[in-house]
């Protein structure tokens, strides 16, 4: 079993929760979200808030808090070849109702890529998400899949976080 050592990246602020599968072996390794320099997720966030993305990891998560930007995956642990979504089996989720409850402030949840809103619907379901809008997104892994998006469409994808974001 492999088990997600990143806790959610949230706090009294966070408007807008992007919610991921399970990290791949580099972001485990460097205990960073979206850790793989390959991975367009920080590239469409410099498009979206029209900031530099630091490179300093505290700095970058900085950013996202100052624009009500927050951080989770659905899976706390799973059994997994390599970094692949398609090889997750057995998934145990994380405690979404838990961290609702403590954040209620949270307006939409944006799921990254296919897995990540498979594996939320089928082990923790939307009755959780209350009132909270959600959307299923462009995966942001720079693997290619069965639903290639080109980084220009992907961003194009992803602008929707504009409507609830904090600018500046």
């Amino acid at each position: 079993m492999i088990k997600n050592i990143l806790p959610p990246v949230v706090d009294e602020h966070t408007k807008v929760l992007v919610v991921g599968s399970m990290p791949g072996v580099q972001s485990l390794e460097k205990q960073q979200y979206y850790g793989n320099a390959r991975n367009h997720f920080w590239p469409i966030i410099s498009e979206i808030t029209g900031q530099t993305i630091p490179d300093d990891y505290i700095k970058r998560l900085e950013l996202l808090k100052a624009h009500g930007i927050g951080l989770w995956d659905t899976i706390q642990s799973c059994e997994r070849q390599g970094s692949l979504d398609a090889t997750i089996r057995n998934e145990i989720p994380n405690d979404f109702a838990a961290l609702f409850k403590k954040y209620p402030h949270i307006k939409a949840v944006f799921f990254n890529g296919s897995k990540a809103f498979d594996v939320f619907k089928k082990h923790i379901g939307f009755a959780v998400l209350a009132s909270r809008d959600f959307e299923k997104m462009p995966s942001t892994s720079p693997i290619p899949g069965k639903n290639i998006k080109s980084f220009e469409e992907k961003v194009e994808a992803w602008r929707e976080i504009g409507k609830y974001i904090t600018q500046g």
